[in-house]
């Protein structure tokens, strides 16, 4: 759930699949570090040292950051959260705006008083060495990432980087959070906002008893391939902790292709039921062109009115996957097409 990455460039298709993005942004940043590092919360001082492993070896911080740079898909959410604003953050061209700033870090900001921190520029899979190196940081997290074993060096010679655990693109959204948290020496609040989190989750699944039970499918018709979404894929695993389950048929026609996600042929769709179906899009009219085409109407998801649509960039990017201040602002939207879609069910 990555703007020109495998997440998204390479398809908005794998892009939402995991990630959909990846950008920097667009801001130019001179000489002169730009930002001032700001936090609302008490750092942990006698977290420091600390080391972090990840995939690329381990990364010493020796002390509470006070400047930081955010790189890849939810670490800035993650700091912001926190109570710790980036002086520095990615340009994100999927979901964001003209500047490249989603709208829950613009609007968290916002209510906050701060200030939009400086937007790296746009350089797609590369790194904008020369501004991240401007902004002066005191580390960066580029812990959901595309970055590669020659970035991840050249970043170094910067600032200490904390790099994925494992795999680019794949740090479960949860992790994120924790992992800024144990960079930052917050990692009370990382607790507290992931409890949050859970809770609002929760409460959902309390308010919306039918949901419990009831099978769901994720899927996208993009571009003429029809993409489904497995149950490890974190834009799923939050709406079964709604309260739905995966349905079987998920599970049966699984190619493992992906973690994440497999294609399906259109001849094959009928196979595919659930008692909701959620359909994403980057617009209606892409939404009513798959329904109405005469390969969903052997689906009896669409035959019967099952259908949670999640349309836009925005709120597609927002579960894609899902981040400290992401699911909180999509949360709502989606919950109400899921309960219109699992009301035709019933």
């Amino acid at each position: 759930m990555t703007p020109a990455r495998r997440r998204h460039a390479a398809g908005a298709v794998l892009a939402l699949s995991a990630l959909v993005l990846a950008g920097c942004s667009g801001g130019a940043a001179d000489d002169e570090p730009q930002g001032e590092a700001t936090s609302t919360t008490a750092t942990d001082d006698d977290a420091f040292p600390v080391t972090i492993e990840h995939a690329f070896g381990e990364t010493t911080i020796e002390e509470a950051p006070e400047r930081v740079v955010t790189l890849g898909w939810g670490a800035a959410d993650a700091s912001i959260a926190l109570g710790v604003t980036p002086v520095a953050i990615p340009f994100q061209s999927y979901g964001g705006d003209e500047e490249g700033v989603l709208p829950w870090i613009r609007e968290t900001l916002e209510e906050n008083g701060k200030e939009i921190p400086t937007v790296l520029p746009d350089a797609g899979e590369d790194v904008p060495f020369e501004e991240v190196d401007a902004a002066q940081p005191d580390v960066i997290l580029a812990h959901y990432s595309g970055l590669t074993q020659e970035q991840y060096d050249t970043l170094s010679q910067i600032a200490p980087v904390v790099a994925y655990p494992d795999e680019a693109w794949s740090t479960p959204w949860r992790d994120v959070v924790t992992i800024a948290g144990e960079a930052l020496g917050k990692q009370d609040e990382a607790e507290d906002v992931l409890a949050g989190i859970d809770a609002e989750l929760a409460a959902q699944r309390e308010a919306h008893p039918e949901f419990e039970g009831k099978t769901l499918a994720a899927v996208w018709d993009l571009a003429g391939t029809f993409y489904v979404y497995a149950d490890e894929d974190p834009r799923v695993e939050f709406m079964l902790d709604l309260g739905f389950e995966n349905a079987p048929a998920v599970d049966e026609l699984d190619t493992d292709e992906s973690t994440f996600y497999f294609t399906l042929s259109h001849e094959r769709l009928s196979e595919l039921t659930s008692d909701v179906l959620v359909v994403y899009g980057t617009t209606q009219e892409e939404v009513d062109a798959f329904l109405g085409a005469g390969y969903a109407q052997v689906m009896p998801q669409v035959s019967g009115g099952a259908i949670a649509p999640v349309v836009g960039t925005e709120l597609i990017a927002a579960t894609s996957p899902p981040t400290a201040l992401s699911l909180s602002w999509g949360l709502e939207d989606v919950v109400a097409a899921l309960a219109e879609a699992a009301a035709g069910t019933a």
